[in-house]
């Protein structure tokens, strides 16, 4: 396994609160990650230290092995997008203006919007389901709609990694399945992608790299099928359990027996 993108002995704190103490992690490369794990878990704060959000006091993430703190944000940004729970759009934004800010790292501050620009937009729109809602403001549409609209933003940065937190927030059964089909197709064409998931039968069926986090810290990780039993879920959740076979796909589906 190659990894391009490691945390090394990181420790994660707010103020005086520590969030995680000393993790180490690294991201398989042309992977889908899934990082599940109860509320308060550290999973998001994980994924803010990945993209340079938010500085380890000890320890480093890695990029290429150089600290991600010793590069300029629009480099990151060339290589990373991220979709974080909490976004505000801006006032009177239209649906195709906020997806074409995901090209801001591809331009100078005096370029103006190229083919390449345009046709990018176009494509993530398509990609998450959105072209028809193009010229709408954003304001205007449910909170699905806005999701995928994010969501199209961060494809059209095209960046080989792609991190999420907690990216099928607001969408219908079918739109999650969607958005994680599309993830996988991301994968499969060699981008990495991250997530943060909350249901871990979606995450089983989607992900080939499970990291399992409790209390700051990393439990387990590994292939779905290798990690993910009752004594995990336990663990972590506190959720007695059955795992058996998705009768579709054969990944671990966990059926909760209280």
């Amino acid at each position: 396994m190659t990894a391009r993108l490691t945390a090394q002995d990181i420790t994660l704190t707010y103020g005086d609160r520590t969030v995680s103490a000393n993790l180490t992690l690294a991201l398989p490369d042309g992977a889908f990650t899934a990082i599940i794990g109860a509320n308060a878990s550290g999973k998001s704060t994980l994924l803010r230290a990945l993209v340079r959000l938010l500085r380890p006091s000890t320890g480093a993430v890695l990029l290429d092995g150089r600290d991600v703190h010793d590069c300029r944000p629009k480099d990151i940004a060339r290589e990373m997008a991220f979709l974080p729970q909490d976004l505000a759009a801006p006032e009177n934004i239209l649906v195709r203006q906020l997806v074409d800010r995901g090209r801001f790292p591809h331009r100078s501050l005096l370029s103006v919007r190229t083919a390449a620009d345009m046709r990018a937009v176009d494509e993530a729109m398509d990609a998450a389901g959105v072209r028809d809602l193009a010229d709408r403001p954003v304001a205007r549409l449910s909170g699905g709609q806005r999701q995928r609209v994010w969501i199209a933003m961060v494809l059209a940065q095209q960046t080989p990694y792609v991190l999420l937190d907690e990216p099928t927030t607001f969408l219908d059964l079918a739109h999650q399945y969607q958005l994680l089909r599309l993830l996988a197709r991301l994968r499969d064409d060699g981008r990495t992608i991250v997530a943060v998931l909350h249901d871990v039968n979606q995450a089983c069926r989607f992900a080939d790299h499970i990291v399992a986090m409790k209390d700051g810290r990393v439990c387990a990780e590994g292939a779905p099928g290798d990690i993910v039993d009752a004594a995990l879920m336990d663990e972590v959740f506190g959720l007695p359990s059955l795992v058996v076979p998705d009768p579709v796909t054969g990944t671990p589906m966990v059926v909760p027996t209280a």
